[in-house]
C-alpha cells in the first residue's frame, strides 16, 4: 500500500532549504497542472524557465521512453551516440567549437569559471586569476558560483569565500572597467539579469565587455542558464545583441525539464581542458542528450522562435492593460517569455504575496527578488492560456490591493 502524502510532510522529512506553495502538483498537461484535489493551475512559472515545452509533451516522453528502453548510463569513461550528436547540434546552431556537458546550471557556470582560471593560468601565470561579476547576479548555488552572484545574502553565511571575485553595477560600462585589468581572468554576465530582476543588459554594455575583455585577455562567459534555448526568441540570447561570448553556460530548458546542462566554448578556450582536469559522473548521459536533442528539434526553429516573439506580444499587451486599470507597477520589461513586471515603490517587497494570491486564483507565477513577478512559461503556451491564466493573475492583483487599502 502507498503511503498517503501531504504538504504537511515536507515540514516533517525535508531539510527546510525552500517554502514551498501549499499545494502539491501531480499531473501536469501543456502548460496546465492539477494538483492532489484535482484543481487546475495555469502554469507561468515553467519550472523556472525549464519546462521549455510545457509538461508531458508527446515528443519528449516518447524520446525519453525509447532511450529508457535501450540504455541510461555508462560513466564518462564511455561515450554514447546521442550526445555526440547533441554536441554537434549545438556547435552547428552557435559560435562554439566544443561542449561539455554536465547536469545543472551551477555545474556549467562553475566548469566555466574553472576554464577561464586555467586559461589565464598557462597562458599568462598565476597572478590573472581574478574574476569580474555583477551585483544582483545569480550563476548557482556551488561555493564558488554563489560568491560569483552578487548577491550576499546567498554567501555571507558560508565565508570564507573563494579570492579574487570583484562585483561591478550591472549595465554599468564605466563601473566594469574600473575592476578589469591585466589580471582579471574571466568576466561573467547574464544577458538578462533572472533572478535579480529581470533586468536586460543594454547592447552597448556587452559590447564594452567584449573590448575589455579582448584588451585584458580576459575570458568572456554569457550566463545563459535562463535566458538560452529559445527563451528570449532566439536560441540564445547572445544572438539579439551581436556580442560573442568565448565560453556560454546553458541549462534549465536545454532538456525541457529533464537535468541536462553544457558549456559552449571556443576551440583556443576549451583546449586548456585536458584529460583529467574536469568531470562529473552524469553529465552527457544518454537519457539526457536525448531528450535534449528532441527539445532542439522543435524549439531550434523559425516557428518556434517567432511564437515566442508573438507571444511575448500577448503578455505585453494584457499586462500593460492591467497595470493601466490598476496602476501596480512601476515597469513592464524582459525579451521574450522572460518577463517582469517591477512593483511600484508603494508595493515595495510585496511580490511573494502577490504570488501566493495568484496561486489561490489557480495561476502560478514566480517572483525575481522581493518586487518583481516574473513570468516564464512555455515557450508554446497558447493565447487561450495567457488570457485566462492573466485574468486569473487581474484577480489576484486586485485582491491584493483591496487588502492594502482596507
Amino acid at each position: 500500500m502507498s503511503q498517503s502524502i501531504t504538504r504537511e510532510n515536507f515540514n516533517e522529512w525535508m531539510i527546510p532549504v525552500y517554502a514551498p506553495a501549499p499545494f502539491i502538483p501531480v499531473r501536469g498537461e501543456g502548460s496546465r497542472l492539477w494538483d492532489q484535489q484535482g484543481r487546475e493551475y495555469i502554469d507561468f512559472v515553467g519550472g523556472i524557465a525549464v519546462n521549455a515545452l510545457g509538461h508531458a509533451h508527446p515528443a519528449l516522453c516518447r524520446t525519453l521512453s525509447e532511450q529508457a528502453s535501450r540504455f541510461w548510463h555508462t560513466g564518462n569513461g564511455y561515450t554514447n551516440e546521442p550526445v555526440l550528436r547533441l554536441a554537434k547540434r549545438l556547435i552547428d546552431a552557435t559560435f562554439a567549437d566544443r561542449v561539455f556537458f554536465c547536469n545543472s546550471g551551477a555545474e556549467a557556470n562553475e566548469a566555466a569559471l574553472k576554464l577561464a582560471r586555467k586559461y589565464a593560468h598557462d597562458h599568462f601565470g598565476g597572478q590573472k586569476s581574478g574574476i569580474v561579476a555583477f551585483k544582483n547576479a545569480f550563476h548557482g548555488r556551488t561555493l564558488f558560483t554563489v560568491s560569483a552572484g552578487g548577491q550576499p545574502a546567498y554567501s555571507q553565511d558560508f565565508a570564507p569565500l573563494p579570492p579574487d571575485i570583484q562585483h561591478a553595477q550591472y549595465n554599468d560600462l564605466a563601473s566594469a572597467s574600473a575592476l578589469i585589468n591585466d589580471n582579471t581572468s574571466a568576466v561573467i554576465v547574464e544577458p538578462i539579469q533572472g533572478e535579480g530582476g529581470v533586468v536586460p543588459a543594454s547592447k552597448a554594455f556587452l559590447q564594452g565587455l567584449r573590448e575589455l575583455c579582448d584588451k585584458h585577455n580576459a575570458v568572456l562567459i554569457f550566463d545563459e542558464v535562463q535566458t538560452g534555448v529559445g527563451r528570449t526568441g532566439e536560441l540564445y540570447a547572445y544572438m539579439h545583441y551581436g556580442v560573442t561570448p568565448d565560453v556560454l553556460s546553458t541549462a534549465k530548458a536545454l532538456g525541457g525539464g529533464f537535468p541536462v546542462a553544457a558549456i559552449l566554448a571556443r576551440e583556443k578556450f576549451a583546449s586548456v581542458l585536458m584529460v583529467g582536469t574536469h568531470g562529473t559522473t552524469w553529465g552527457g548521459n544518454p537519457l539526457a542528450s536525448a531528450v535534449a536533442g528532441a527539445v532542439l528539434d522543435i524549439v531550434n526553429t523559425r516557428e518556434t522562435l517567432d511564437g515566442v516573439k508573438q507571444r511575448h506580444q500577448w503578455f505585453a499587451e494584457q499586462l500593460q492593460a492591467i497595470n493601466a486599470r490598476l496602476n501596480l507597477f512601476s515597469e513592464i520589461r524582459g525579451l521574450g517569455l522572460l518577463i517582469g513586471c517591477e512593483l511600484k515603490s508603494d508595493y515595495a517587497g510585496k511580490a511573494k504575496q502577490i504570488s501566493q494570491l495568484a496561486a489561490a486564483e489557480g495561476v502560478m507565477v514566480l517572483i525575481a527578488g522581493a518586487s518583481v513577478i516574473r513570468f516564464a512559461p512555455a515557450l508554446n503556451i497558447t493565447q487561450d492560456e495567457v488570457s485566462r491564466g492573466l485574468a486569473r493573475f487581474a484577480t489576484a492583483c486586485e485582491t491584493f490591493l483591496a487588502g492594502c487599502a482596507s
